[in-house]
């Protein structure tokens, strides 16, 4: 049953314009725009798909934010991974209920909640930043999506090479500048068969960690692609993609560790001319 609005709700609101504003409901709150304001105590015991109109008369749609939503908007020290990469990230390597995963570069927090969302409440998620004043608002942005401080999540603070580990993790995934001088972290703390994915930006990093993930001999041969969105625009028969499109955010690089001790099948290929010095 479609539950009603009350205090303490995230909301969204869509003008007819399609901008987007999210506020949270607060007693004796109100939210001021240029052509008027709204009271909080209005959206109390709507149903979301509900308008709303302030004192000018200007209107809006009502809806919780949905998680892009919600990344999308929330506070920010890092540049965050779009949730196009985000839902790659959660497909690919197959974060699933139950599963323990590492994550080192976690910024504001977006990937952070996708995993935690997809972990369920028998998983277990490690985040590690090296930025005492990103990991500050990734925790809050956390907490914020999730309403409590889950007792599922670890985050500390610090470079990946230096923590020390209990457990091994099902799952690695790092978003930072040099993932390179990670491989053998991850390498040790894979269990085998054990999924391992870098976000990477530029063609450079890209280049870099793949010949490394082949040169550690740990890892099957690496695998890297990007996702593209281009949204379209559609009126009657004027059907055409819009001009504005979110391109290339970033590279990411697939592998599987492989049992300690077993040789990599290499795969049989011929270099390209020029391809090494």
């Amino acid at each position: 049953m479609a539950a009603e609005f009350e205090y303490g709700d995230r909301v969204q609101l869509t003008d007819s314009k399609g901008n987007l504003y999210s506020i949270t409901l607060i007693k004796d709150g109100e939210w001021h725009t240029h052509k008027g304001m709204i009271k909080h105590s209005e959206f109390i015991g709507l149903l979301e798909g509900s308008l709303v109109q302030t004192n000018a008369g200007l209107k809006f749609q009502v809806f919780r934010p949905l998680l892009s939503d919600f990344v999308l908007s929330m506070p920010r020290g890092a540049t965050i991974i779009y949730p196009k990469d985000s839902a790659m990230i959660v497909g690919t390597a197959d974060i699933k209920p139950g599963v323990r995963v590492l994550e080192a570069g976690v910024g504001s927090g977006a990937l952070s909640i996708s995993l935690l969302r997809s972990i369920g409440s028998d998983g277990y998620l490690h985040s590690v930043e090296a930025r005492s004043d990103f990991a500050d608002i990734a925790r809050k942005n956390v907490d914020l999506y999730f309403g409590k401080q889950l007792p599922n999540w670890e985050l500390s603070v610090g470079l990946l090479q230096e923590q020390k580990f209990e457990q091994k993790f099902d799952r690695v995934i790092l978003d930072m500048l040099s993932p390179w001088e990670c491989v053998e972290t991850a390498a040790e703390v894979l269990v085998a068969g054990g999924v391992f994915m870098c976000y990477v930006a530029t063609t450079t990093q890209l280049s870099k960690v793949a010949e490394v993930i082949k040169e550690s001999g740990y890892f099957t041969e690496p695998e890297s692609f990007e996702t593209i969105v281009r949204g379209w625009h559609h009126e009657g028969l004027a059907v055409r993609p819009q001009h504005r499109m979110i391109g290339h955010t970033g590279f990411l690089i697939f592998c599987r560790r492989m049992a300690p001790g077993q040789p990599v099948l290499q795969r049989r290929r011929r270099p390209s001319k020029g391809a090494y010095e």
